[in-house]
């Protein structure tokens, strides 16, 4: 027996304009799209349950596109570092929690970011020596592609001064040759194989609170990437299993798998279940901007010595990408600076993907008409984080200097070009939250800014913005004809807002903009009370 879902607007997201009355659903699939009594008189022997939207908007169930589940959910219970607006703030933080752990216990934290430090200074081991000399201390960047260490650490990890840098990495040194603390891309493996590995019902609580924080913000699923971490692939992946059974936790997870893992992934023969599958191997080309790690063509224009780090040359990353292809599969590219983008698309070229699949290109910040142009003629789907426009701007044009940014983080530019594009927060970089996604690709400044927005021109309408995370993502993880539209035959997940993003004056009434219902698999995960909304009122 079915549910008809009705006293709402159902954009069905076929077009701008396309709307219907009601939605009835059966066995967790869309049975028919239409007008309310069209469908109570077609189905009234079939329906089984109703569903009043209250006068909200249901849109095709929001997915997050690029995130990394497992390591949002660790953030929301180690030590959040985020927030911290200068480096004094971010010690007295580290003093602080170290006060509830165990003599020798690591201290961990997550997400500093000197940009957003009135005085701009990373922190230097030695500050961290001063206050802790016993205890190992590890603070990962928010871009996750830089961290910083003091001794304690480093020598359980075995680094000196006499270490070399790993292939795709940097150890910090100063002048004089002395280590820093700061540890950039692959030279963070170092520390991480140290650092004690959680246990399985710290992996099993992360996911558990990742997941009932994303269904508050409509997300009816995710393409996450973290099989590579916390241990094992298989103890990663059994807490997945567990944690999301389909009974009382519903939620589309779609796996990347890092190359690291690829072995151990085709060994256990994974079979994909109705809420977890497997998709592109996950490759990374190069860092970050913040961290001066992003491979460019050119040097930064405030470190003319530097272009960056390429995790693999040239030819090594055409052996990978070629050594993926020998299993029948696609990849999905780390890719933020343009040497990374083009070399890449180099790879793509010699050993194009299975007939009929597309490869992923992860973040695509900076390109060129030329790249664009040479995207256009390969199978390729982009991952763009809307929110990373309004985080690294301004700061970003110290990084690019005015001649690059025409092309930087411009998304507009690329849908004109019709390249098909899928949106994401990279969480926990970013909140995963589709309603902030949205508003940064509208606006492209921060919630409270009144400016014209970073480079306007490269502004989404509401309907574009949407798209990214319903058709986009559906795209990406090759499954846009079960996901991504309200149409019969397609899965019944839905994110039902309490207004109508595509119909509003003002985007910044997205800030505003509630979730009534996160619907998986015809199935309601989260309804906001009453309670919630007379509080509200």
């Amino acid at each position: 027996m079915g549910t008809l879902w009705q006293n709402g607007i159902i954009r069905t997201m076929e077009h701008a304009h396309a709307r219907a009355e009601a939605v009835f659903t059966e066995d967790g699939r869309i049975v028919d799209v239409g007008a309310l009594q069209s469908l109570i008189k077609a189905y009234k022997h079939r329906i089984f349950s109703y569903v009043d939207l209250q006068g909200g908007t249901m849109f095709p169930g929001f997915v997050d596109s690029h995130i990394h589940m497992m390591g949002f959910g660790q953030n929301l219970l180690r030590l959040d570092l985020s927030h911290a607006t200068s480096s004094d703030q971010l010690l007295r933080q580290l003093e602080n929690a170290a006060t509830a752990l165990e003599d020798g216990e690591w201290l961990i934290g997550e997400g500093w970011n000197e940009n957003n430090f009135s005085d701009k200074h990373i922190v230097h081991k030695d500050q961290l020596d001063e206050r802790f000399p016993d205890r190992p201390v590890m603070l990962t960047r928010i871009c996750r592609h830089a961290m910083i260490v003091n001794s304690k650490a480093m020598q359980l990890a075995g680094l000196r001064t006499s270490t070399p840098h790993p292939a795709g990495g940097v150890i910090g040194k100063d002048e004089r040759g002395e280590l820093t603390g700061l540890l950039l891309d692959q030279a963070q493996h170092a520390i991480q194989r140290v650092v004690p590995a959680p246990t399985e019902a710290m992996l099993e609580r992360a996911l558990t609170v990742a997941f009932d924080h994303m269904v508050q913000t409509g997300l009816t699923g995710v393409h996450t990437e973290d099989l590579a971490y916390y241990g094992s692939f298989s103890r990663v992946l059994r807490t997945y299993r567990k944690t999301f059974e389909g009974k009382k936790r519903k939620f589309r997870v779609h796996h990347l798998v890092n190359d690291a893992v690829l072995d151990d992934f085709l060994v256990s023969r994974q079979a994909p279940s109705e809420f977890q599958t497997f998709g592109a191997v996950k490759v990374f080309a190069d860092g970050s901007l913040g961290s001066y790690s992003a491979w460019l063509l050119e040097p930064y224009t405030d470190q003319p010595e530097n272009r960056g780090v390429a995790i693999y040359s040239p030819e090594a990353l055409k052996a990978v990408i070629k050594r993926v292809r020998e299993k029948e599969m696609t990849v999905a590219v780390h890719v933020i600076g343009d040497a990374a983008l083009s070399y890449t698309l180099n790879a793509i070229a010699a050993y194009p993907p299975p007939e009929g699949k597309n490869d992923r290109l992860i973040h695509v910040q900076i390109a060129s008409e030329s790249l664009i142009q040479r995207m256009r003629q390969l199978p390729v789907v982009l991952d763009l984080q809307p929110r990373f426009t309004v985080s690294d701007f301004p700061w970003v044009r110290n990084l690019l200097g005015r001649e690059r940014l025409p092309y930087s983080y411009a998304w507009k530019t690329l849908l004109q070009n019709g390249l098909a594009c899928a949106g994401g927060s990279d969480a926990p970089i970013e909140p995963p939250d589709p309603l902030l996604g949205f508003h940064a690709a509208m606006t492209r400044r921060k919630p409270g800014e009144a400016h014209a927005g970073y480079h306007p021109d490269e502004k989404l309408s509401a309907f574009e913005a949407v798209q990214l995370y319903t058709q986009g993502s559906a795209k990406a993880s090759g499954e846009n004809a079960r996901y991504g539209r309200i149409a019969p035959g397609y899965c019944a997940d839905f994110t039902v807002l309490d207004d109508d993003p595509l119909s509003m004056e003002d985007p910044d009434g997205l800030l505003q903009m509630k979730v009534l219902y996160t619907v998986v698999d015809e199935s309601i995960m989260y309804a906001r009370s009453a309670k919630d909304r007379l509080q509200e009122s």
